[in-house]
């Protein structure tokens, strides 16, 4: 292996390049293509729209021009897949046909088939500035992942997985790079800790082979060039073709040509940057030497579970939640904390005030009250309403005002259950959504839900697909660590006590950095 980049070295290549992660909308605002269309004698020309991922655009159009079919118009257009996920779930005017770069954004749609057939791939790898590339030993070797991720010198960046299935790939694919560790799961986390969540600034961030070709064959004065790292574990850009529902018969007819175009090659020849897909050898005449030509492996479509799972994971390591926080207001709470002259809820309120410089500016937290009928019949009520992190630090002058209520029982139950039902109404895909629970003591609300109904309600409510874990923080020393494990465990959630409530902050801080470690 070759010597380490340096500082300086990295100083030099911290270069605009990392607008590569975004590479796919080449050309989205300048460039349209529409297919030519061959007149004939007494018919209607036919416009066919084919919606189709911004970076494999040009050739579709350039295969449905080949086609030169009788009275039909293939209007061909660059659109960026999440937008037309979000466009094919409303109203406006729906294409024919759509090509968007991952099967996962079909899953984002409604009314459009699960699945299509791939007409074209692209393996997702590590781009590596080349200087980085090079101190690592390439082209001697070529790169791995755990070499390019272990190398000293490396700046991780990476492209946002909610909305880039680049990114979905690579947090898959790292699970990989970690299977061998003593502890894969604390591995896991500890490397996705090592990548920024943005590409700005990086040296090594994933993308698409196709966009490390164009970065390389674009490259202005003063950009570096970029190596590609391959994984068989990374999952390829696989897009998929799928014909929308509304077409006419002709319209439905020159669908069917283009795609039988499509299926056979026409969008992988000698001058595409794209694989046939099954990831077979680059058809450039002249490939790239930084990437390999040779054909490679590519891990299957995972299934939603999985891809909100590694969502889960990488929202929980970057701190970027959704969360709701119920603080227990009943009377215990006004007990004093010996050697502090504050009261158990004073340090509780300081607590989760400071927890909100653990989140992201991006996270979003509701503070709610809760003891018996606190809100006409209702055990809790709001504190301040789901607001950004930075618009609640603000605000911490309604929260330090919260007092405890006198002679107030402990309505742990219903607030717990009514919360939960809100925080899975209010559930944001690719965010860590919580709902943290800080109390002193058990449930002593008479006249509340049981604690055998309310185990089976959670139970209920579950969904694996969308998770919600609950955190239980039993502050002191009444806290009941066996009804507070009971209480979490339907959710998947997990309870943690500070005997000392002295002491909450950092248990407080311990418990979010295992549940966002856990996914």
């Amino acid at each position: 292996m070759g010597r380490h980049a340096t500082s300086r070295t990295r100083r030099r290549i911290l270069l605009p390049l990392l607008a590569l992660a975004l590479a796919a909308v080449l050309g989205a605002a300048t460039w349209v293509a529409v297919a030519m269309a061959r007149s004939e004698p007494d018919c209607e020309t036919a416009r066919v729209v084919v919606a189709a991922s911004p970076d494999i655009a040009p050739a579709v159009a350039q295969a449905a021009g080949a086609l030169d079919l009788a009275c039909v118009a293939f209007d061909v257009q660059p659109r960026e897949s999440l937008q037309m996920a979000k466009e094919l779930s409303g109203t406006a005017s729906k294409p024919q046909a759509w090509i968007p770069s991952s099967t996962l954004f079909l899953r984002q749609a409604t009314g459009v088939p699960p699945s299509g057939p791939s007409i074209a791939s692209s393996p997702v790898v590590l781009a590596v500035a080349e200087p980085v590339a090079r101190a690592l030993g390439w082209p001697r070797e070529p790169l791995t992942w755990p070499e390019v991720l272990g190398g000293s010198g490396v700046v991780a960046g990476m492209p946002d997985p909610v909305r880039d299935p680049v990114g979905v790939s690579a947090l898959l694919a790292l699970r990989e790079v970690t299977e061998d560790a003593p502890d894969p799961a604390a591995a896991y986390v500890a490397l996705l800790r090592k990548f920024a969540a943005t590409t700005s600034g990086a040296t090594v961030f994933p993308a698409a082979e196709n966009a490390v070709l164009r970065h390389n064959s674009g490259l202005s004065e003063g950009e570096t060039a970029l190596v590609a790292a391959y994984s068989p574990a990374a999952m390829a850009l696989d897009y998929p073709f799928v014909e929308i529902a509304g077409a006419s018969r002709r319209q439905a007819e020159a669908v069917a040509e283009l795609k039988r175009a499509l299926l056979y090659g026409a969008a992988t020849g000698t001058r595409s940057e794209l694989r046939a897909p099954g990831g077979q050898a680059l058809r450039l005449t002249e490939t790239d030497r930084r990437v390999e030509a040779h054909g490679q492996r590519s891990s299957e479509i995972p299934a939603a579970a999985e891809v909100d799972k590694a969502l889960s994971h990488w929202a929980g390591v970057n701190a970027s939640a959704r969360v709701q926080v119920l603080i227990d207001v009943s009377g215990s709470m006004s007990a004093p904390v010996p050697g502090t002259g504050k009261s158990r809820l004073a340090i509780t309120l300081e607590a989760a005030e400071n927890a909100l410089h653990l989140f992201k500016s991006t996270s979003q937290v509701r503070f709610l009250a809760f003891a018996t009928k606190v809100d006409g019949e209702r055990d809790y009520r709001e504190i301040l309403p789901m607001a950004p992190v930075g618009q609640q630090l603000a605000a911490v002058d309604r929260l330090r005002a919260v007092r405890a209520v006198p002679d107030g029982q402990t309505g742990l139950y219903d607030s717990v259950l009514d919360v939960y039902r809100l925080a899975h109404q209010e559930f944001e895909r690719g965010k860590l959504n919580l709902v943290i629970v800080m109390t002193d003591g058990r449930n002593t609300d008479p006249g509340g839900i049981s604690r055998e109904n309310l185990v089976a309600e959670l139970g209920k409510l579950r969904d694996r697909e969308r998770p919600v874990p609950v955190i239980a923080i039993g502050i002191g020393p009444d806290a009941d660590e066996t009804e507070l494990g009971q209480l979490v465990a339907p959710a998947g959630g997990q309870a943690f006590l500070s005997r000392d409530p002295a002491k909450i902050e950092e248990v407080f801080y311990g418990a979010l950095g295992r549940i966002a470690g856990a996914g």
